[in-house]
């Protein structure tokens, strides 16, 4: 599979990389050239909290260590409330006891509820207009419900046994079983308290990242035992790489499907935008939001949910598994598309009646 995916993104490099050259002719090479714009803000969201992930591991590690053996649960798991390209990978390996569950705390589950509650809720609720958030609230919720399915997949695909998954996610299914609750019983309140989640976020990277390059430019250590800049950057050199080739991939598949996705989209009975919403879904979340003035609300209940567990699927969660993890791209993968698929199917068929308020 790793190979095969290589493969696909050589291909999309080599489209977009000619279209490029040949003055934009076709489209792909501005995808191309997006690949490597989005290097400046890929690094920005990501070494500082690189950099900081093993002070944080030792700090952390005094509380969360006992808590988490208390209950049989590896510390690992922790670090899976940071997105898998903001940290959570760095704090899980940081962290764990078993280096198995620290690879799959780190890849498979930051990339799914880490993602979810340090980046799409925060800033899907910032952009999309305030007549559609209970639409996208509402899809959360039913993609937070369907998550289990795509953790235990990738859990048995990261060489865990069903009764370890289980276990393991744990703190997980609570904390995701909390986060259903304040959604659709407070959902206002639930947005604020993540955007200051996310503020706070960003300002520790920050800090992150002024104290490394600090540190590479004169030697000051001023916080001892943090990952030295260059080889932060090194992780996100990889993803803007695979970021060359995904772009134009994606791009040349949604002009495949334009016609499928509009006869998909009248069985489905939603718009064929909520189906391209969805496939943009799989490189950004960013796009599908500026999307949900053109979807219906059955697609963008839709589209919501299956950002839980799609979204950046063949962009940054893709190119960092490459980058640290390749071994554990079927679990990534699989994991996170059987978890989007099921919340997609939750969201077209559950009734509506059960909408947050």
């Amino acid at each position: 599979m790793n190979q095969i995916l290589m493969i696909i993104m050589s291909a999309g490099v080599i489209l977009g990389g000619i279209d490029c050259l040949l003055g934009n002719k076709f489209g792909y090479g501005n995808r191309f050239e997006e690949g490597f714009r989005l290097l400046g803000p890929t690094a920005l969201s990501m070494v500082g909290m690189i950099c900081l992930a093993p002070v944080l591991a030792n700090v952390l590690g005094r509380i969360i260590v006992p808590l988490y053996q208390a209950i049989g649960v590896d510390p690992a798991m922790f670090g899976s409330i940071l997105a898998i390209d903001m940290g959570g990978y760095q704090l899980a390996k940081a962290l764990a006891v078993d280096s198995k569950i620290g690879d799959y705390a780190g890849i498979v589950v930051s990339a799914v509820f880490g993602c979810t509650l340090v980046f799409t809720i925060p800033v899907g609720m910032g952009i999309i207009p305030q007549e559609d958030r209970k639409f996208f609230a509402r899809g959360i919720i039913l993609g937070l419900a369907a998550m289990p399915v795509g953790l235990l997949t990738g859990g048995l695909l990261s060489g865990l046994s069903l009764s370890e998954c289980v276990h393991q996610n744990l703190p997980v299914f609570v904390a995701a079983l909390l986060l259903l609750t304040g959604l659709w019983k407070k959902p206002d309140q639930m947005v604020k308290g993540f955007c200051v989640l996310a503020a706070g976020i960003r300002v520790l990277i920050t800090i992150g990242l002024i104290l490394a390059a600090v540190r590479s430019l004169c030697g000051w250590q001023i916080l001892p035992g943090m990952t030295p800049i260059e080889d932060a950057m090194k992780i996100v050199s990889s993803i803007g790489v695979v970021l060359l080739g995904s772009l134009p991939a994606a791009e040349f598949l949604r002009r495949l499907l334009n016609k499928p996705f509009t006869r998909l989209g009248a069985k489905l009975s939603i718009s064929p935008q909520s189906l391209t919403g969805m496939l943009l879904g799989l490189v950004s979340a960013v796009p599908v939001f500026s999307l949900y003035q053109d979807m219906d609300a059955r697609g963008k209940t839709a589209a919501g949910a299956f950002l839980v567990s799609g979204t950046s699927l063949l962009a940054a969660h893709l190119g960092f598994t490459i980058s640290t993890e390749p071994g554990l791209l079927p679990a990534l993968i699989c994991g996170k598309f059987c978890g989007a698929l099921c919340a997609v199917i939750l969201a077209l068929y559950l009734p509506e009646k059960t909408s947050p308020s």
